[in-house]
């Protein structure tokens, strides 16, 4: 199994790696340039600008997107370029933003934290944001929320927090949204990779993209790691399933020049035949 390039887009920071099996398309972000990208099945691309950041973003059942910036969540409409205030300005430190963030089997977004500041402080924290807007912090003491997914039949929730760096997984209410039962399944060591964005499969294994160490992990629910595949370049950060398989975006900001001439291709979008199907998309419930 080996990543191909799809996608030169030299995005300083790909994320939010996302199937949309309506469109037939995958879309992904660039943060700080406030940019999502679509790559169609037939090789169409399309490209969107915001103002601010993008930090991460979800399908909704409208065809719009539910998308998080600095300190709020918005709804983005691709086809009229319309965008619509949902919740925030969200009550976080100064130095925090908000980071990934992907729909839960609950129909809401959620949405997580990273502290900026040099000292990298554990004062970030989890949001679940409702359809009518609703914002509510779900758990707290995160440097860098990550890595978010759900369990194929929605009653795990996985998390990381890249500079634990660790993986922790939550029973979770697909009713309520609630979280019971927190639980560290991996601490993760450097020759895996300090983790970052995350999917799940239809067999319950949760995939990681080992950021620091150029692979892409595969976890068992259990946090044993199965598999660790080579990235091409370094700088992973988010895989996701579609169809037949594995997208993963990359980064190339904080790169030197010397790493940046080895790998021009850092900040593509990458992807690979996908070995086992990938878990449900779920959508925010807008409508």
């Amino acid at each position: 199994m080996t990543f191909e390039l799809v996608w030169d887009a030299r995005c300083e920071v790909g994320e939010s790696c996302t199937w949309d099996a309506r469109n037939h398309r995958v879309l992904f972000c660039d943060i700080p340039r406030g940019a999502i990208h679509a790559l169609g099945m037939d090789g169409a691309r399309r490209s969107w600008r915001l103002d601010g950041l993008v930090a991460s973003f979800g399908l909704c059942r409208s065809g719009r997107l539910v998308v998080a910036q600095r300190d709020r969540v918005v709804l983005f409409d691709p086809v009229s370029e319309r965008t619509t205030p949902l919740a925030g300005p969200l009550d976080q430190p100064p130095s925090v933003r908000l980071n990934d963030g992907k729909v839960g089997p609950d129909g809401c977004f959620w949405v997580g934290g990273i502290d900026e500041s040099p000292q990298k402080q554990r004062i970030a924290a989890l949001w679940r944001v409702t359809p009518d807007g609703r914002a509510e912090i779900k758990s707290t003491g995160f440097s860098n929320s990550n890595g978010l997914a759900w369990s194929p039949d929605g009653r795990v929730m996985f998390h990381s927090d890249t500079r634990g760096p660790f993986i922790e997984a939550f029973d979770f209410d697909r009713a309520t949204g609630a979280l019971a039962n927190r639980r560290v399944i991996a601490t993760i060591s450097d020759a895996q990779g300090r983790p970052d964005g995350g999917a799940t499969d239809a067999q319950g294994g949760y995939w990681s993209a080992g950021n620091s160490a150029a692979v892409l992990n595969r976890f068992a629910p259990d946090g044993t790691l199965i598999e660790a595949l080579p990235f091409p370049v370094p700088g992973p950060t988010m895989p996701c399933f579609a169809a037949d398989w594995i997208y993963v975006t990359s980064l190339r900001q904080g790169r030197d020049a010397a790493t940046l001439a080895r790998h021009p291709e850092m900040g593509g979008l990458f992807r690979m035949r996908a070995p086992v199907t990938g878990a449900p998309v779920d959508v925010f419930a807008d409508t």
